[in-house]
């Protein structure tokens, strides 16, 4: 998969009194991250907030990978 190919990722919210928890999902590999807000903040907020995580993630073990 090309770096400017769109991926797949799914978005899980979870409230948790007056935060909530966002779930990142990359569809190809399965690998999650998460951030936690406020549960009046927007949405679309969230969301870009978590897919920046979940970007710089999949970079890091791109370059970095475990064995």
């Amino acid at each position: 998969m090309s770096a400017g190919e769109p991926r797949e990722v799914f978005f899980e919210f979870i409230a948790i009194g007056t935060t909530v928890k966002v779930v990142a999902i990359d569809a190809a590999t399965g690998t999650e991250v998460s951030i936690m807000g406020p549960a009046n903040a927007a949405q679309a907020d969230l969301e870009r907030l978590a897919l920046g995580k979940l970007k710089a993630r999949l970079i890091r073990e791109a370059t970095n990978p475990q064995i």
